[in-house]
């Protein structure tokens, strides 16, 4: 009896852990995060009610409406014929006009294969060397030696789209290198100079290189020459929206570079051109660029209209992202100034190496909410004859007896597609704004 109540007085030490518990369902996992995030409060609780019954709503007539498309169908009447009153999509007029959505419906077929095989192949080419063109100008952590083929796409992207003599982008690659060449000798005394210098070299290397092409020219090019009218489509808006947005973010640098100068002529003419560019609609400089640029020409001389577009789309982007910029230059501390011109560095060192990577950064944002914007615009150019993809569906398309009446259908396709890219471009930066974290200095 005492053994037994002696053995009972011993405490009990456990030799080895209890193994982990997992947490309750309730405070862990799915239903966490469905109490935290949608029922925390009874208000919140009732807007989610709410929501959700609209968006019963709105799935329930749309899915059914989807699911029952029809695919296979040459006509709009034809469609009808086979729903037999239902309420139901068709999806037809994608399958047949597919290649008018994408390409247009004038890009120009092969000669050489009496005019049935079409040259689609040429864009598409085009469209798949983008991610090896801009892979190392948007992650920078890939060898920078692949910034050589980043620097001859577009020469190769423009021959393959417009075809014709192969001496054009030739001679437009070597006014650049000249342009570069001046720019890197003259910026040493003044960055505006080096600037304006470089641009009016590469102006006579591509005035001097267009008559040597011409004289060069093939009767028989390799690949047939495309004339901007025939570009339509998605393509177009893709090749707008790309070349615009390549073009004014270096060009809004410069503005608000040239807008904060301390000379005062380049700084009044950033002034007035930001000003000017700002306060005017995008839609009038379309039409200044489709009809009175020609009045600035010699009457046997013009510019293409792809051209001229790409300039009025590239200085009304400029002029916002230079304000974007500017706003990101005046975020800076003083400090950072102060600390250049200590360390004994020039004006362009200073820029290049200090003051604008912190300013871009911080702009990153709004750059990237002008490029949407901007890449959404170029719908525009549809008021001005140029048949993208929103031309192609308002005009050939519902203008035709076969589909004359297909709305939701055509108008949906391209909601998908301007949100696909749309959504790409919020997605990668807001990657870069994580992977620079831009909310801490």
């Amino acid at each position: 009896m005492s053994d037994t109540h002696e053995h009972a007085n011993i405490a009990f030490v456990r030799t080895d852990t209890l193994p982990q518990q997992a947490a309750p369902a309730s405070a862990a996992g799915p239903l966490k995060w469905v109490k935290d995030n949608l029922f925390a409060t009874w208000p919140n609780a009732l807007l989610t009610v709410a929501a959700a019954y609209i968006i019963y709503l709105i799935l329930g007539g749309a899915l059914p409406w989807i699911a029952g498309g029809v695919w296979s169908t040459t006509s709009l009447a034809e469609c009808r014929e086979i729903l037999q009153g239902q309420s139901a999509a068709c999806f037809s007029v994608l399958t047949e006009r597919w290649h008018q959505l994408i390409y247009g419906f004038k890009y120009p077929t092969d000669a050489r294969f009496e005019n049935v095989i079409m040259q689609y192949w040429r864009p598409n080419l085009a469209f798949l060397l983008i991610a090896p063109a801009l892979a190392p100008v948007l992650f920078f952590d890939l060898p920078r030696k692949l910034l050589i083929f980043t620097a001859l796409f577009p020469f190769v992207a423009f021959w393959l789209i417009w075809g014709g003599t192969i001496w054009t982008p030739i001679f437009a690659l070597v006014g650049f290198v000249a342009g570069y060449v001046v720019y890197s000798r003259l910026v040493t005394r003044s960055f505006a100079f080096g600037f304006f210098g470089g641009i009016a070299a590469a102006l006579v290397v591509w005035y001097i290189g267009g008559a040597i092409a011409a004289a060069l020219a093939p009767e028989t090019p390799l690949l047939p020459s495309v004339n901007s009218r025939d570009l339509g489509g998605f393509m177009l808006n893709l090749m707008l929206g790309l070349v615009c947005v390549s073009l004014s973010v270096p060009l809004g640098i410069a503005l608000a570079l040239g807008r904060q100068s301390s000379m005062p002529l380049i700084k009044w003419i950033c002034v007035i051109f930001i000003e000017f560019i700002r306060g005017v609609p995008l839609i009038t400089l379309l039409f200044v660029a489709s009809v009175m640029l020609s009045y600035f020409f010699p009457p046997e001389q013009t510019v293409d209209l792809f051209i001229r577009v790409v300039i009025m789309i590239t200085m009304f982007s400029a002029a916002y992202i230079a304000e974007v910029i500017r706003g990101g230059l005046a975020a800076l501390p003083k400090g950072q100034y102060e600390a250049a011109d200590s360390l004994g560095l020039d004006y362009p060192q200073a820029m290049r190496l200090i003051i604008l990577p912190q300013a871009l950064k911080i702009s990153i944002p709004g750059i990237v909410n002008i490029a949407v914007g901007l890449f959404k615009d170029t719908t525009l150019v549809s008021v001005i004859s140029m048949f993208d993809l929103l031309g192609m569906i308002r005009g050939p398309i519902l203008a035709s007896t076969e589909w004359n009446g297909v709305y939701w259908e055509l108008l949906g396709f391209a909601a998908l597609l301007f949100f696909v890219v749309c959504y790409g471009i919020s997605q990668y930066s807001q990657w870069l704004e994580r992977r620079l974290a831009t909310d801490h200095r």
